[in-house]
């Protein structure tokens, strides 16, 4: 790659990682993003420097991602966004005038309405026969806080024993862009928590343990993965026929607690979420809800 490109790449992805917090996983979209479009611009505009950059260029290389490559809406999404960060980038640095996307649309997308669980569903997970032992006691409590503070499975495995405020009855998570919050837990995840910490934490804990509050039997913090692994394993023993894994939880966190009145801004500030916007797609679940009850019960639907 062109020394200019690389260069002028390497410094806005330093920038985001920096400055914004991005996630590891979101500097890789960025990165992808970023270098595709450099090589494409070396490759079919290989006099325009990141600096001398039109919104031809722009358009052009746009153009060939969706139809070429036939990229979906999302993933178009997803390098546009990448592309607004470097312009933005090169604007702070002097090298352009002008940010040259906020003129281009982002790609259409069809509403995404997050899958859930009703709450029978969840009552069925929860009720599952896990036994008394150290990681039983351990799979009880992790899936109980799951539903409890529709955490992601990354702010589970982050969670630390000073994270847990017992007499407030909350959670301090840090959650994306290393933004922190407290997040309410109930009474029977109070009671999981506690029972797994004296039962079933000590006897797991090994020398080199951190304090992380769920550990594997190794004494090391869970991982995402095993994380979803557990879910699962949990969701076969309750004999869930549907797929079940942490995400879906988290909806169904959010789906209950607007369905029983609960403000909208609440969830969004227990979800962690940054734009209220965000928020707003568990009102469509919630309306989907209601036309499917009213389709099934109304005499006349």
């Amino acid at each position: 790659m062109n020394p200019a490109w690389e260069d002028a790449i390497e410094g806005c992805l330093g920038y985001l990682a920096t400055e914004k917090s991005h996630a590891v996983n979101t500097q890789l979209i960025n990165r992808l993003a970023l270098e595709s479009f450099a090589i494409w611009m070396e490759k079919n505009r290989p006099n325009h420097a990141p600096g001398t950059l039109t919104g031809d260029d722009i358009r052009g290389f746009l153009r060939t991602q969706k139809t070429e490559r036939r990229l979906a809406p999302a993933s178009m999404k997803m390098i546009v966004v990448a592309l607004r960060h470097f312009f933005a980038h090169l604007k702070r640095e002097g090298l352009i005038e002008q940010d040259l996307l906020p003129a281009l649309d982002l790609p259409r997308l069809d509403q995404y309405l997050p899958e859930t669980l009703n709450e029978a569903e969840v009552n069925q997970l929860l009720a599952a026969g896990l036994p008394e032992t150290p990681l039983g006691l351990r799979d009880r409590a992790l899936l109980e806080v799951l539903y409890a503070s529709g955490l992601r499975a990354g702010e589970i495995a982050g969670l630390r024993l000073e994270n847990y405020l017992r007499e407030e009855k909350l959670l301090r998570v840090i959650g994306k862009g290393n933004r922190e919050r407290l997040v309410p837990v109930g009474e029977k995840a109070i009671a999981a928590i506690d029972n797994w910490l004296a039962r079933g934490r000590p006897s797991l804990v090994k020398p080199k343990t951190g304090g992380e509050i769920f550990l594997g039997e190794h004494g090391r913090r869970l991982t995402t993965v095993r994380i979803w692994q557990i879910v699962q394993e949990i969701a076969k023993l309750a004999g869930m026929q549907k797929k079940i894994w942490p995400h879906l939880l988290r909806h169904s966190f959010a789906t209950h607690l607007l369905s029983h009145g609960a403000d909208l801004r609440a969830i969004q500030e227990m979800l962690g979420h940054a734009s209220l916007a965000t928020t707003q797609v568990y009102t469509h679940v919630d309306q989907a809800r209601l036309k499917q009850v009213h389709r099934q019960f109304h005499p006349r639907a």
